[in-house]
């Protein structure tokens, strides 16, 4: 449930992403991000050079991406977020933009990603449609949209619920912090999920971070991103997460 990024336009990011606490915890909490490989090996079969990283959080895939070569930007609302990502390596490499992808006007890009739950954060129709047509303004014609949104039919919120083991971390700079089995609150309304998590610092403080998916069956996903200008050419499997997620890539037409 760490995983994740912006909120709709409009909105402010939760606080997993906007709390300065919380950021300097979120790449511990997270772990080895080996989800990100598959991401370099489609950026890489597609010969994209100059990628958009929506969403992009504390930096672990724009500055990985840059660190490989690839002219790189990086896009979140959320500030403290990004006060992470200019501290690590590599990323002076990256152009770091505060914002949404509705303020990449003037830029062009051959590819933009969005890792983790960042599609699914849009949890609005109009919120979702402005984004992708933001993206298909950014991207050249032929350029490419590749994202991931959780099958609905997995019920990963069931999951959610079911975990019991306290977690804890030892977060550098930050010391241990804890976080309950399962959320404090899970509210399901299909297509909208709402949970929230509470994490305690070693001072005893508590922080709260609360967030809504959307939770788009592969129908709404193809109709969505073809009404923004997009051909989907294909959605495969996420392969260390099998059955779990749709991964979409779609060109801009």
């Amino acid at each position: 449930m760490t995983s994740g990024s912006p909120p709709p336009p409009g909105s402010l990011p939760d606080a997993l992403y906007a709390d300065p606490r919380l950021a300097a915890c979120y790449d511990t909490f997270n772990g080895e991000r080996d989800d990100l490989d598959r991401y370099e090996s489609i950026l890489a079969e597609l010969g994209a050079r100059t990628v958009v990283d929506i969403g992009c959080g504390t930096g672990a895939l724009a500055v990985r991406l840059a660190a490989s070569g690839l002219d790189v930007t990086g896009v979140d609302p959320a500030a403290a977020s990004l006060e992470v990502a200019r501290g690590k390596p590599s990323a002076e490499l990256v152009r770091w933009v505060l914002g949404t992808a509705e303020d990449l006007s003037t830029l062009v890009a051959d590819a933009a990603v969005m890792t983790g739950n960042v599609a699914q954060v849009f949890v609005t129709d109009e919120g979702w449609a402005s984004t992708l047509r933001a993206l298909r303004a950014t991207l050249r014609r032929g350029g490419h949209l590749v994202f991931e949104s959780r099958r609905p039919a997995r019920r990963s919120w069931e999951e959610w619920q079911a975990e019991s083991a306290e977690q804890v971390w030892e977060v550098p700079g930050m010391g241990r912090v804890v976080g309950v089995g399962r959320p404090t609150l899970c509210e399901v309304e299909l297509p909208l999920v709402t949970f929230a998590d509470d994490f305690t610092f070693e001072d005893g403080s508590i922080v709260t971070s609360t967030t809504t998916l959307r939770f788009r069956e592969e129908r709404e996903l193809r109709s969505s991103v073809e009404a923004a200008g997009f051909t989907v050419e294909e959605i495969r499997q996420a392969p260390d997460r099998p059955d779990r997620e749709f991964v979409v890539i779609a060109r801009a037409s």
